[in-house]
């Protein structure tokens, strides 16, 4: 797309965006002189702003309708409830008079939870990728006619700023009208282009090599020091789950070391850095540096629910105790803080407490020695854990490991174990006093897509460590989505707070959920969540397709259409919503025998692969990699038929078997390749492999040699 000089002049001009100033939140608890329209929403993050004297309006028909009867420009503020410059912003502006004053008089203001609507989200974030001429982030702060066809958008901007742009775009208004409308109409364009995503006309087929040469481009790009992406210009590192899952699933298919290493390292340098609470167990959401040392401290359950499967599966690949560790903590971090008492987990922690980022986490070195009463104790835990006098950040300390325990017990004359044991008690009595502290704020609102990440999470940690409560919690928290979100026809909805879940879902959130019953049915052998998983999968053919190239909107058909219906193929934090489906499409085909699914994967895989084999970023689609590894090399499919299938099961389960799926039970069921398999009195492991299988054997000992 290609704008005209006065549109990209008209946007340098405006683009302030600044993300390096300190602030701090401030939230009044006394009585309110303002309250506007967010006060009868349920999301935590819009119910943060509802007494600002802004006049903010949900998103909605209602705010668009004001909008074009008063002939004003929206704008659209959009942020999440643990995002720390979202509270900056509304600190220095939102919460200001004057400020207020302008946007209510002039504009429409909206503000959006991204993580209750992503898709709104989506369409205004590639407004701003496309208009903003720099970084993108949140707040994000969008422009739009009354129609909501963005002009512009940006990010955090300081109160001075802010006033200068609003001044602009009122003048703009008033003296240039048809200005704004070139700028919508162009950048509107240029949004709907993005949509179309071309039918594949290559090879159909998937080879192993194929796989592998995406593979060889995932290692390269490794931070060879610390693991990670090398950012080289950008020294911010995410975790990135599903591109580790795709090397740690080569490695298990092809036996490449390189790829194994890189998982390792980067695993390894997170467990032991900041981004991870060395003592209440999970990760923040990313790191700010290249050494995974300093955390933006939110936490955030799509994160912690993948980071456990990712650590599991690396547990069943090496046995390291430390990927055994990080799995227990994360899990009861989950377990005693971000679940409801019905199964959900609930969506994030903020990076503030107390108005100061990371507040909650860090030390002092006199904090710790006045918890960890022996000072010989104080001294070996802040020698690991790298505490010093004057801080190792920001005049206090984030915990994190660089050497061996070992060394550190060698260096004090101690013995591993006793070391160990140090470690441990000083562990617990910091985490005890940290109690004590004022807690970062938690949103607890329950997201679909998430929670169904997390799910799997649970079933991977039961497969890797056999605990029964692992799996307890995630049927539990299966049977919450069944019972509160999953309709007769197979509709999900996205939301649920307080009883009430009113937002209709996303396709992640259909795509997720479906791989995670999928899981369920492989740890439990129950046949109802293979039903709701074919029935949502019918329930999406019908409601997002694309019929021309086979790929899926983001939004249902029955959704009110927003300004474009955007498809989302690229994978990120959170693997890419076509993705997802492609490979849930694959799952539920390989199960029923419906091969119209699996020949629908094949084609989105089609359309895909171009992009996955040629584009330099291959991190952005190692999920698509997953797919297309699954059609190259036809997983295993093994049935497990007696009365003795439970813990034959398990036992196979605790391997790391990327490539295989379960099924079984006492019964036949309804599934066909369980057919005429049953023998009475006896429990055979059946190895098959598209359809075909080799003879049944009694041990797993035989089975995985027959695999």
């Amino acid at each position: 797309m290609r704008y005209s000089i006065s549109f990209l002049f008209f946007i340098a001009i405006l683009f302030y965006a600044c993300k390096s100033q300190n602030g701090t939140e401030s939230h009044s608890d006394s009585e309110h002189q303002y309250t506007n329209q967010l006060i009868n929403e349920s999301s935590p993050y819009l119910l943060q702003h509802a007494h600002n004297p802004v006049d903010w309006h949900p998103w909605g028909e209602k705010a668009l309708q004001k909008a074009k009867d008063e002939n004003k420009l929206l704008i659209i503020s959009v942020g999440y409830a643990a995002c720390h410059w979202c509270h900056v912003m509304e600190h220095e502006s939102f919460e200001d008079s004057l400020v207020a004053s302008v946007m209510n008089e002039f504009f429409v203001p909206i503000k959006v939870d991204r993580e209750e609507r992503p898709d709104v989200d989506d369409v205004y974030m590639t407004a701003c990728h496309m208009s903003g001429g720099g970084s993108c982030g949140w707040p994000l702060n969008a422009f739009a006619m009354p129609d909501g066809r963005p002009i512009w958008a940006g990010t955090y901007f300081p109160k001075k700023d802010w006033l200068g742009i609003l001044e602009q775009f009122k003048n703009l208004k008033e003296n240039e009208p048809e200005k704004l409308e070139d700028y919508a109409a162009q950048l509107n364009e240029g949004i709907q282009e993005q949509v179309n995503i071309p039918i594949g006309v290559s090879d159909a087929d998937f080879k192993a090599e194929e796989i592998a040469s995406v593979r060889d481009k995932m290692v390269s790009i490794v931070d060879q020091k610390t693991g990670g992406r090398d950012g080289k210009d950008n020294p911010n590192k995410f975790p990135m789950p599903n591109n580790w899952q795709f090397l740690l699933r080569e490695y298990h298919l092809t036996g490449n070391e390189a790829a194994l290493e890189a998982v390792t390292l980067t695993l390894d340098n997170m467990a032991n850095g900041g981004i991870y609470d060395q003592l209440g167990g999970g990760f923040a959401r990313y790191s700010t540096d290249p050494n995974w040392k300093v955390p933006h401290f939110e936490k955030m359950l799509y994160d912690n629910g993948q980071l456990v499967s990712l650590y599991a599966q690396a547990y069943q690949a090496t046995g390291s105790p430390l990927y055994k560790e990080v799995v227990e903590e994360t899990l009861a971090f989950i377990k005693r803080e971000m679940t409801h008492e019905n199964g959900g987990f609930y969506s994030s922690y903020d990076a503030d407490s107390e108005g100061v980022e990371g507040k909650f986490y860090v030390w002092t070195k006199e904090e710790i020695e006045t918890v960890i009463k022996n000072p010989q104790h104080a001294k070996v835990f802040s020698e690991y854990y790298n505490v010093f006098p004057k801080g190792n950040w920001e005049h206090s300390n984030i915990l994190f490991v660089t050497r061996p325990l070992a060394e550190i017990a060698e260096k004090n004359r101690l013995t591993l174990e006793e070391a160990q044991t140090i470690i441990q008690s000083s562990k617990s009595a910091l985490f005890e006093a940290r109690t004590k502290r004022v807690y970062p704020g938690l949103d607890d609102k329950i997201l679909t897509s998430w929670n169904a990440l997390m799910c799997k999470g649970y079933v991977d940690a039961f497969k890797a460590l056999g605990l029964k409560e692992y799996k307890d919690a995630a049927l539990k928290n299966g049977n919450f989505i069944v019972n509160e979100v999953l309709q007769e026809d197979g509709r999900l909805n996205r939301n649920y707070k307080d009883g009430n879940s009113v937002i209709n879902a996303f396709l992640d959130d259909y795509a997720l959920t479906i791989e995670a019953f999928v899981s369920l049915y492989e740890i439990s052998f129950d046949e109802q969540w293979l039903q709701h998983a074919k029935k949502m999968t019918d329930y999406v053919i019908e409601h997002f397709s694309e019929e021309k190239n086979g790929m899926f909107y983001y939004t249902s058909d029955i959704d009110p259409p927003l300004v474009v219906r955007k498809m989302d193929t690229s994978d990120n934090v959170i693997p890419s919503s076509n993705s997802s489906m492609a490979k849930s499409l694959f799952l539920v085909g390989t199960y029923f025998y419906d091969n119209a699914y699996i020949q629908r994967a094949q084609q989105m895989c089609n359309n895909m692969k171009e992009n996955v084999m040629q584009h330099p970023q291959a991190s952005f689609f190692t999920n698509w990699g997953i797919v297309m590894s699954y059609l190259a090399t036809a997983p295993h499919e093994i049935a497990i038929m007696g009365d003795d299938y439970e813990s034959l099961r398990n036992e196979m389960q605790k391997g790391y078997l990327p490539n295989s799926l379960f099924l079984g039970g006492k019964t036949e069921g309804s599934l066909e390749l369980l057919q005429d398999k049953l023998m009475e009195g006896e429990t055979y492991i059946y190895v098959c492999r598209n359809k075909t299988c080799k003879r049944p054997v009694k041990s797993v000992k035989e089975a995985l040699e027959l695999l």
